[in-house]
């Protein structure tokens, strides 16, 4: 894939949950979205690239334009475990924190299919915010809530899982 023309890439763009808040049928939407893909670059990987390594400083996010990748990380014990395969049939994207930070990549994605992907360099994209703030509000407003997600299912996944060991030792000395 070539960097296609603007008309064939926007719906994908505007598909993605990052920019959905951005409706196609508005003019000044779509400006801004032409803005986002002006700053895109197309990256290609061949199955079994590792497309973004866990642990790596990294300023891109990418949007999966066609194949499929892998979604694996660590355990504390060293041992990798996948936690999703994505298609670009589903419209995802990963690598999004590099956006509004320059943390380590918390997982390592991987071409499972020769895939294309968008990609978006942090750098750029707050640049460009500082030039169209709506865009820097609705992409950051969408991170906060998705987030603010993940905080409240660890909360949950951890008193879970101190319920369990707390049962499990009350159970020992029964």
């Amino acid at each position: 894939m070539d960097k296609d023309n603007f008309e064939t890439v926007l719906p994908k763009i505007a598909s993605i949950p990052l920019f959905s808040s951005f409706n196609i049928k508005n003019k000044d939407d779509v400006e801004i979205l032409q803005s986002v893909y002006e700053i895109i670059t197309i990256k290609k990987f061949k199955k079994g690239d590792v497309i973004i390594k866990e642990g790596a400083k990294g300023d891109l996010c990418y949007i999966l334009y066609s194949g499929n990748v892998m979604i694996s990380r660590k355990t504390p014990a060293g041992d990798t475990i996948a936690l999703a395969n994505l298609s670009s049939k589903e419209d995802v994207f990963f690598g999004e924190n590099a956006l509004i930070t320059n943390e380590p990549r918390s997982a390592t994605v991987t071409a499972s299919s020769d895939c294309s992907t968008l990609a978006l360099s942090g750098k750029k994209f707050l640049e460009l915010c500082e030039k169209r703030p709506i865009l820097g509000f609705r992409v950051t407003l969408y991170l906060a809530r998705e987030m603010s997600k993940t905080i409240k299912a660890t909360n949950n996944d951890k008193a879970t899982l101190y319920e369990a060991l707390f049962n499990e030792i009350e159970g020992n000395y029964e």
